[in-house]
């Protein structure tokens, strides 16, 4: 009966989120409403609420997005100058994954990672 899932994450400044998602990653903008903002790429559904008062250092909002071209997404991505996550740089992991991580400005983790 599930079909799919849309995390909702929290964003301190609406106009940052929609630049960052749009502009650096490639999503595209699907809603943006009084308090909440919306982005896809591909398949991935993303949501967002309005969070003045978050402070960067204390989220713990995290997704993780699977992908079937994890190389190729990324090389995309540092070809953009999008910045990896300190210690999110492409490895394979013990778990049978390989995976890289992002931090959007707001400090909710990104993580992709492709099946080997």
């Amino acid at each position: 009966m599930l079909t799919d899932i849309n995390p909702k994450l929290p964003m301190r400044n609406k106009t940052i989120t929609r630049d960052y998602y749009v502009n650096q990653l490639g999503f595209k903008e699907l809603g943006d409403y009084r308090q909440y903002l919306m982005v896809q790429k591909d398949n991935i559904e993303i949501h967002f609420f309005e969070f003045k008062d978050l402070n960067p250092k204390e989220n713990y909002g995290q997704v993780y997005i699977r992908t079937n071209a994890i190389e190729s997404l990324y090389q995309s991505l540092l070809d953009s100058a999008v910045k990896i996550h300190p210690n999110g740089a492409l490895e394979t992991k013990p778990w049978g994954q390989k995976e890289f991580a992002l931090l959007d400005p707001d400090s909710n983790l990104l993580t992709f990672g492709q099946s080997i």
